[in-house]
């Protein structure tokens, strides 16, 4: 009786052992796919939003969240032309910023509040050899440089393939 009682422990135990790994199974492919649907409903937010940032909605440097279309330094630079700073706050989720494009003028000093929200992401426009560093989830990097010369320059991750699969935006100088 005891050969016939091991077989049946041991195939008791294969035969719970296989639920948990199924249940396991199942409960990360429902995970996976509702962060799916919830990615695609904010994409689909995003879009009908139309997330371009100009100097317009930039935010403010106050710390209140606010957004104001007026300039953060007001400083004269030679010649009387005004320096402004233009700060932007960016976040980068897998395959996108949050920010599409970004609007300054030419002699504008703009700031880049970087925020990795998930992965591995960093920001660069090689146009101004502006860049972060590779953010991991939740780290914040900030940036600065001048726009310097007028045009659309993209910008985007340089992490593996992200730049070739959307993570990308425009830096418009005008």
């Amino acid at each position: 009786m005891s050969m016939y009682s091991q077989k049946g422990n041991v195939l008791v135990v294969v035969l719970v052992l296989v639920i948990v790994v199924a249940a396991g199974g199942y409960a990360s492919y429902k995970m996976f796919w509702s962060n799916q649907a919830d990615d695609s409903k904010e994409a689909e937010h995003t879009m009908e939003n139309d997330e371009i940032m100009s100097d317009d909605m930039m935010p403010n440097e106050s710390g209140d969240g606010g957004m104001m279309g007026t300039d953060d330094d007001d400083s004269m630079m030679g010649g009387g032309v005004m320096d402004q700073t233009k700060e932007f706050m960016v976040s980068g989720s897998p395959f996108k910023f949050s920010v599409s494009e970004i609007r300054v003028k030419k002699g504008d000093t703009v700031r880049i509040v970087f925020t990795n929200e998930q992965g591995m992401h960093d920001w660069v426009v090689d146009a101004f050899s502006a860049r972060t560093k590779v953010l991991q989830a939740g780290q914040t990097e900030t940036i600065e440089f001048i726009a310097d010369k007028i045009g659309t320059f993209e910008y985007y991750c340089s992490v593996g393939n992200h730049r070739q699969v959307g993570m990308k935006g425009n830096l418009i100088v005008e």
